[in-house]
């Protein structure tokens, strides 16, 4: 698995966390390579932390050969869907208590 949780820093201040995992033998298959977990500071949103930290776990999703990688997020108005759609994920028709798993596949 890897290392999981990584911050993202501007002028040593925590600005964003992400929370990733790769578990490659993992079931259901959607818990094999994914974002967890994506919190921008409130002061931080809308600057490209968020992408930055997808990008990395990303990147590190390709480096291992991945070419799935899922996030969910809760359903609702005010909730994450625009911004997981904006950053290429799109409902997958799975749900996991409650939440929509979205998926991107990877070049």
């Amino acid at each position: 698995m890897w290392p999981g949780p990584g911050a993202v820093e501007d002028d040593g201040q925590v600005v964003a966390f992400v929370m990733g995992a790769f578990e490659p033998d993992a079931e259901p298959d959607f818990f094999r390579c994914g974002i967890w977990h994506l919190n921008v500071g409130a002061d931080h949103q809308g600057m490209g932390y968020g992408r930055f930290a997808i990008d990395g776990v990303l990147d590190e999703a390709r480096r291992r050969g991945q070419k799935r990688a899922t996030v969910p997020w809760v359903p609702g108005e005010g909730g994450p869907e625009g911004f997981w759609r904006k950053m290429g994920f799109n409902p997958a028709g799975e749900e996991f208590h409650g939440q929509i798993v979205g998926d991107r596949f990877l070049d």
